[in-house]
């Protein structure tokens, strides 16, 4: 079974041409969505409707720098053990500390330039965590990709926090 990158005739590797992507997208739904099939048998439009979720999950997959990520992590035979592995390194524990009280004082304070401030912070550390997964990616480092990964999901995790609490300041 081909998977997600050979789907779409792209390289297997982290960094993807968003253009590229779509245009695949489009191109293999063109082919295999359920309203091209609809005088076909029923088999016919159960294989067409079985491509065409299954190229929906492929674009969705790929899209999603984490979920591209873990992807890839699967891929290459790393387990991203999610719920095992809460290992971090300290340094990393100490920012979510720092960030949890600025978080607390914002909400206290109803101060939204000090959830900017955060934000701000949040969107940089993304930034700089997807570089640091598209390196691991490229050097065949899963294991450090899949490190990667967990700490990625947490800024993103977080990052949701910070908007609920733009939510509640702003009711």
């Amino acid at each position: 079974m081909q998977n997600h990158f050979e789907l779409f005739q792209l390289p297997q590797q982290f960094a993807v041409d968003a253009a590229a992507l779509d245009a695949a997208y489009r191109e293999v739904q063109s082919r295999v969505h359920p309203d091209k099939f609809v005088n076909a048998t029923d088999a016919e439009k159960r294989v067409a409707m079985q491509w065409s979720t299954r190229s929906n999950e492929a674009y969705q997959t790929l899209k999603n720098p984490q979920k591209r990520a873990q992807y890839l992590c699967e891929l290459n035979g790393v387990d991203l053990k999610m719920e095992s592995n809460t290992a971090m390194p300290m340094e990393f524990l100490m920012q979510q500390m720092e960030w949890r009280e600025e978080l607390s004082e914002a909400r206290a304070g109803k101060d939204g330039d000090l959830l900017d401030k955060l934000d701000g912070q949040l969107r940089a550390a993304r930034k700089a965590q997807l570089a640091e997964i598209e390196q691991h990616c490229n050097s065949g480092d899963f294991h450090a990709v899949a490190q990667g990964v967990r700490a990625l999901m947490f800024i993103e995790k977080f990052g949701e926090e910070v908007r609920f609490a733009y939510d509640a300041i702003e009711a």
